[in-house]
């Protein structure tokens, strides 16, 4: 076991192990805020690291103790195993197992994006350690096998990209997505590529092939048995994933979705205040008073 203080009397760092057997994950994370506070998951999209949130997460310290993990493939987390351990299934329960290390026995969860996809992932598979959830800008996945090898080539695509062309090259053609459209605008847009930058391209393009939206299995079908409440985020401007999570709530009684005015698919990073209210507000609102069960 490897871990590091951050000065909060919490640890932060890397974990290492397991109960029984060898753990190939190595988990860097940040723990910040009060320990007798309620815990938050956050889980970072594709590209993205633990430091994504970090300025919701300060101010939200006050009132919650935030964990922020670094996604197999992403920031400083090392896995020393094979393909398999960037698979959604696989990375979900070490996640698990980091917060049993941790001792957190039950938490509220954020995802976006990817992320996001984890998050419902994880909801639906272990829904007794979750409290409420935040989905922002999230998909369940695609619905038909035609769909899923239409973007499994689409990936490999850009996994072989990420391994063959210049990395920089590859981040600015991604936020040239219609989705990112908003974000190029953002006066912190330059700072966000060089956060990106400090990924290793060879370990995206791993959680590419594995945890990408092509090689993810179906939630849809899952969505009427969730009982844990599930708020839903969309940017004004991401026609794609309002129309998607808006037939998330027609499908799942205990979901509500929240469209965020003058917003494309990256809420928290282009309206961070915005995007913090509502967590706050969701999380800390009654379960009886949030949403119908």
């Amino acid at each position: 076991m490897s871990l590091s203080s951050s000065g909060e009397g919490l640890p932060a760092g890397i974990a290492i192990g397991e109960r029984e057997g060898f753990n190939p994950y190595q988990f860097h994370y940040s723990l910040t805020g009060s320990p007798n506070q309620p815990v938050i998951l956050f889980l970072h999209g594709f590209m993205g690291d633990s430091s994504d949130f970090s300025e919701i997460i300060e101010m939200m310290r006050e009132q919650f103790c935030c964990l922020a993990v670094d996604l197999p493939g992403h920031g400083k987390t090392r896995i020393n195993g094979g393909d398999e351990c960037y698979t959604m299934s696989k990375t979900a329960l070490a996640l698990i197992n980091l917060l049993d290390h941790l001792k957190i026995k039950k938490c509220f969860l954020a995802g976006y994006s990817m992320g996001g996809r984890l998050a419902l992932y994880m909801t639906i598979h272990f829904p007794s350690r979750f409290e409420k959830v935040i989905l922002e800008s999230t998909s369940p996945g695609l619905k038909t096998q035609k769909e899923c090898s239409q973007r499994l080539e689409i990936d490999e695509q850009r996994a072989r990209e990420l391994e063959t062309n210049d990395f920089k090259y590859f981040l600015l053609n991604w936020y040239k997505q219609p989705l990112f459209e908003t974000l190029q605008t953002h006066p912190k847009f330059d700072k966000l590529i060089e956060r990106r930058l400090q990924n290793n391209p060879l370990e995206l393009a791993k959680s590419l092939r594995q945890m990408g939206t092509g090689n993810q299995s179906s939630l849809w079908e899952k969505l009427a048995e969730n009982k844990v409440p599930l708020g839903l985020l969309a940017g004004e401007y991401d026609d794609k994933f309002k129309c998607i999570n808006a037939e998330i709530t027609t499908l799942c009684q205990v979901s509500k979705l929240t469209i965020i005015p003058k917003t494309g698919h990256n809420i928290h990073f282009e309206y961070p205040k915005e995007y913090m209210a509502n967590l706050h507000n969701f999380f800390r609102l009654q379960e009886s008073d949030a949403l119908p069960i």
